[in-house]
C-alpha cells in the first residue's frame, strides 16, 4: 500500500459520506468499497478506522463498518460548536485581517453569491458546488485566527453539519444570501458584534429550516 492510494481513497469515501453518497447508517461491505474504489480490502479497512476515529464511519463489532446515523440531537450539537468555535475566530480573524485577507473574502463571496443568484432564479446547479463554496466563504472568514489546530478542527466540524444540509437542507433562498452578505459587509468593516450576530441567526436558521422540513425523516436520539 502506497501513501498516496491510502491517501486518494480516503478523501473519495470520506467525500461521498460528507456529501451523501454513501447515506447514514449504510453498511459499508469491503468487497463491495473494494469494486468501488479500486483499493484492496486492507488499505480500505485502513480508511474506515480514519474515518471512524473522525465520527463519520462507525464500527459494528464483528459485523463491519457503516455510515455514521444521523439524528437531531446531533445536528443541534454540531451547531452548537460551530456557533462556539466561529464566534471566537471571527473576533481573531477580524482583529489580525488585513487588506490581503479583505481580498480573500470578497473573493471567496463572490464565488458563493454567483451560485446563489443562479439557484434563487431557478436554475439548477450542482448542490456540491454550492456548499464547497458556502464551507470555502465560511473558513475564509475565520481564516485570520492564528490557530491551525482551531481551523482544523473547525473543518471537521462542518464536515459533520455539512452531512445534515447535503442530506436534509434545501437552499433558504433570498434568506441565506443575504445573511452572507451582511457577514461580507461587516468582514470589510471589521464589526465583529454584527458579524458575529448574523452568524448565529445564520446557523440557528439553517437548523431550523432543516428540523422543519425534515422532522419526520430525522431520529429524536
Amino acid at each position: 500500500m502506497t501513501v498516496s492510494l491510502f491517501q486518494a481513497t480516503y478523501l473519495r469515501v470520506r467525500s461521498d459520506i460528507v456529501f451523501g453518497q454513501l447515506l447514514p447508517g449504510q453498511r459499508l461491505r469491503l468487497e463491495e468499497l473494494k469494486e468501488g474504489y479500486g483499493a484492496s480490502v486492507p488499505t480500505l479497512r485502513e480508511v474506515l478506522n480514519r474515518l471512524a476515529s473522525e465520527g463519520l464511519v462507525v464500527t459494528e463489532n464483528e459485523r463491519g463498518f457503516a455510515v455514521a446515523p444521523i439524528s437531531a440531537g446531533n445536528l443541534l450539537e454540531l451547531a452548537a460548536l460551530r456557533k462556539l468555535i466561529e464566534v471566537h475566530a471571527l473576533e481573531q480573524s477580524f482583529r489580525n485581517g488585513d487588506v490581503v485577507w479583505e481580498s480573500e473574502v470578497v473573493a471567496a463571496h463572490h464565488k458563493l453569491s454567483r451560485i446563489e443568484a443562479r439557484m434563487i432564479s431557478g436554475e439548477a446547479c450542482d448542490r456540491t458546488e454550492w456548499k464547497r463554496y458556502d464551507f470555502g466563504f465560511h473558513q475564509t472568514l475565520i481564516c485570520r485566527c492564528q490557530s491551525a489546530e482551531l481551523m482544523s478542527v473547525h473543518k471537521g466540524i462542518f464536515d459533520k453539519y455539512l452531512r445534515y444540509q447535503m442530506i436534509f437542507l434545501t437552499f433558504r433562498g433570498d434568506v441565506a444570501a443575504k445573511e452572507h452578505q451582511d457577514l461580507l459587509e461587516a468582514a470589510l468593516a471589521r464589526d465583529i458584534e454584527k458579524a458575529q450576530s448574523v452568524l448565529l441567526h445564520h446557523i440557528d436558521g439553517g437548523v431550523e429550516h432543516a428540523l422543519a422540513a425534515q422532522r419526520s425523516s430525522i431520529p429524536s436520539g
